[in-house]
Order: structure tokens, then C-alpha cells, then sequence
């Protein structure tokens, strides 16, 4: 304090002025860091890399352009539509999806992965949520890798300003403002419409110009929202999921089926199956105790360990929280791992319920191969 005391005014000010502009560098550096994009790398079964864009000129060039992985096997079957980070908030989606990017194998049919459906998403966090901007995992080799932890939202930069109400197309049902900017309630999308409502219009042309036969989409929800751990199904995709719902429970994994609500619109499965000729569409929900409003702090340890203090206390409440937990919590892995074992199922099933279009993919870790190793073995070493 004395050394400061003795330079003159100007000179204070002068350190003051520096000292600021080295914080804002800080943080600028930071903010710019949350447009960066994670590098995936693609297993040997990749067949071909495109963009999102290809179904919508308009996203060329915009943060609502992304990268469509296509797996192709050599012989031929159905085609099946994987949409990860359509929430980048919620994690597991994200991480299923890149696990099967970079570790997918097709040898019958076509499976192609959209690991980042809403990646304008990924480039934002929600205001007054404190989720850090990343996870840091280990990769086989021990080296760590980044993937970003995004918003719920399109971010606003990108479709600003929310509406106090938003009114859905086709369906004219009005929702709050905010979901406006929520891909999983702008379903069928529109050319002309809002960013958003762009982005899922191109998925949806994606679907009807490629002739696909199902769609699938990885979502968590919180522990106390009552359809979590389960996967909901268009009607068109009800057979199929039930199958595969008996598939999970024949090996240990507790899961629920629940319909496509008919009255509630925007979602993939609603409108997806509405909307492309023939489609089946499936979601997927794990449960995640860092989506719920009754966590603690949100940090990138809660999130892959899943523990929270708050949602171990209100398990002695009766019907609080949808899906048990205990000290051991609901890590990434078993969320990660949930998702991987439903979509194997669905396949299954799949080839069952349309012979004529089986898809036969191999290389993913299973639910019990994550338990005994974790994330790490199935990630790409960093180069």
C-alpha cells in the first residue's frame, strides 16, 4: 500500500487502466473460447463427412451449421438419424453421441450422428444456471479432452429477442417466450422462420430427402420431472420401443415407455413423426441431478460424478425424486451408458419390426463395459 502511495496520481491511474484491460483480456479470451468447437475424430467407419447446411442453404456460414457424420455398412438396410446436443446442457447426450462417432462400426444399413443438433447452443451457457463452460475427461493415454457444456437455448447473439409468448407453426399453441429459442419445441421447423426454427427445418428435410427410417433423440431431464429415465415414442414408434424398453429391462436397466404426448408440440417425436412419411421417432431421457431446481452448485465435478446433497436429502421425501440415488450418484458414464444400451435395443428391435430395413452397427461400449472401465477407453487419444 505504501508503494502505490508513493506514485503519483497519474501513474496509479495508469496501473489501474492496465490492470483492467488485463482482467477484460481474461474474460474476453474466455468468452471467445465457448465458440471454439471440441475436435471429434471419427472412427474407420466413417463414411462420409457433410454439413447440416447441405438441407438448408441459409445455415451456410452461421452457427447453426454443423457436422453430420455418415456411417454406411456394406450391406444394405434402413437408415437411422442420431440427434445429439439438441440441449448442450445436457451432457450425456452430447457424450453418446460422440462415443459413437468415434466409435461406430456399420456393417448393415446407414447410421448417421448429428452430434451437435443445436450447436449455435453450444456457444453460450444459460444466464444465472453457474454451469462451467466445459468438462475435462481422460483419454486412454491419460491426456485430458475438453467438451463444452452449452445452454438449453439458441444463443441470443444468433435469435434475439424472446417474446413474452411464442406461438408454435403449424400447431398455433402458444408457449413461453424463452422456447423460442429451444430446438425441441420448433419442430417441424420453417425456411422462413426463426433461426431455431431453421435449424430443426433442415433436420426435418435431412429426414424426408434421405428417406429415413428412424429417428432418435438423447435428452436428459431432472430427477424430480416425471418422464426421466425413459424413452418416449411417437405412436408410429410404439412397437419398436416397447421392444426395446423389454430388451433393457431384460438386462438390468430400469426404464420407462411413455407416448408422445399428442396435445404438446415442438418436440422431435411429435413432429418428426407427424411430419416425415414412415418415420419412427424415439427419445431418450437419462436422469441428470445437475438439470433438476433442486441442486446444490453446478460444477464440472456434479456433473460427472452426478452426486448432489440436495437430491440425496429429498430422497427421504416420498415422490420428490422420480429416480432413486444414493451417495453413489448418477455419474456421466451411466448416463452415457444408458443411452448406448437403448440405442442398441432400438436396433435391435428395429430389425424386427421392419425386417426390410435392418441396421447393424458394432464397436460401442455397453452399459457394463462403461461401469467396469469408464469414458476414457472409448475417446480418442488427443493427437
Amino acid at each position: 500500500m505504501k508503494i502505490l502511495l508513493a506514485i503519483p496520481p497519474r501513474g496509479r491511474a495508469w496501473l489501474l487502466l492496465i490492470g483492467v484491460a488485463l482482467l477484460a483480456a481474461g474474460a474476453g479470451r474466455d468468452f471467445l473460447a465457448q465458440r471454439q468447437a471440441e475436435v471429434l475424430r471419427p472412427s474407420t467407419g466413417l463414411s462420409e463427412l457433410r454439413r447440416l447446411s447441405e438441407w438448408h442453404a441459409p445455415l451456410a456460414g452461421s452457427r447453426g451449421d454443423t457436422e453430420l457424420y455418415r456411417f454406411r455398412g456394406a450391406e444394405p438396410g434402413g437408415r437411422v438419424l442420431v440427434l445429439g446436443g439438441t440441449h448442450p446442457n445436457e451432457p450425456a447426450g452430447f457424450l453418446a453421441a460422440v462415443l459413437l462417432v468415434e466409435n461406430l462400426q456399420v456393417s448393415r444399413g446407414e447410421v448417421w450422428v448429428l452430434p451437435r443438433a443445436n450447436a449455435s447452443a453450444f456457444t453460450a451457457t444459460d444466464p444465472q444456471e453457474g454451469t462451467p463452460q466445459r468438462l475435462v475427461l481422460p483419454t486412454a493415454d491419460g491426456r485430458p479432452r475438453w467438451f463444452r457444456v452449452g445452454g438449453r437455448a439458441t444463443n441470443p447473439l444468433d435469435q434475439w429477442p424472446d417474446p413474452e409468448i411464442t406461438v408454435h407453426r403449424p400447431s398455433l399453441q402458444a408457449l413461453s417466450g424463452i422456447e423460442t429459442r429451444n430446438l425441441n419445441r420448433s419442430y417441424p421447423g420453417r425456411a422462413d422462420g426463426s433461426f431455431t426454427e431453421q435449424v430443426a427445418f433442415a433436420i426435418r428435410s435431412l429426414l424426408e430427402r434421405e428417406h429415413f427410417d428412424l429417428v432418435v433423440d438423447f435428452h436428459e431431464a431432472a430427477i424430480e420431472y416425471p418422464v426421466v429415465n425413459a424413452i418416449v415414442a411417437h405412436e408410429r414408434a410404439g412397437e419398436l420401443a416397447a421392444m426395446a424398453v423389454l430388451g433393457l429391462e431384460m438386462n438390468g436397466v430400469d426404464i420407462a415407455l411413455e407416448p408422445s404426448p399428442l396435445n404438446l408440440h415442438g418436440l422431435s417425436h411429435r413432429e418428426l413423426g407427424d411430419h416425415v412419411p414412415g418415420l419412427r421417432a424415439v427419445l431418450y431421457e437419462s436422469a441428470n441431478p445437475g438439470q433438476g431446481r433442486l441442486r446444490g452448485r453446478t460444477d464440472a465435478a456434479q456433473i460427472l460424478a452426478g452426486r448432489d446433497p440436495c437430491y440425496l436429502a429429498a430422497q427421504s421425501i416420498p415422490g420428490m425424486n422420480k429416480v432413486p440415488v444414493d451417495s453413489t450418484g448418477l455419474p456421466l458414464w451411466l448416463r452415457v451408458g444408458r443411452h448406448l444400451d437403448a440405442l442398441r435395443e432400438t436396433l435391435l428391435a428395429l430389425e424386427l419390426v421392419d425386417p426390410d430395413h435392418p441396421v447393424s452397427a458394432a464397436g460401442l461400449p455397453s452399459l457394463e463395459d462403461l461401469r467396469a472401465r469408464g469414458l476414457s477407453p472409448w475417446l480418442s487419444p488427443t493427437p
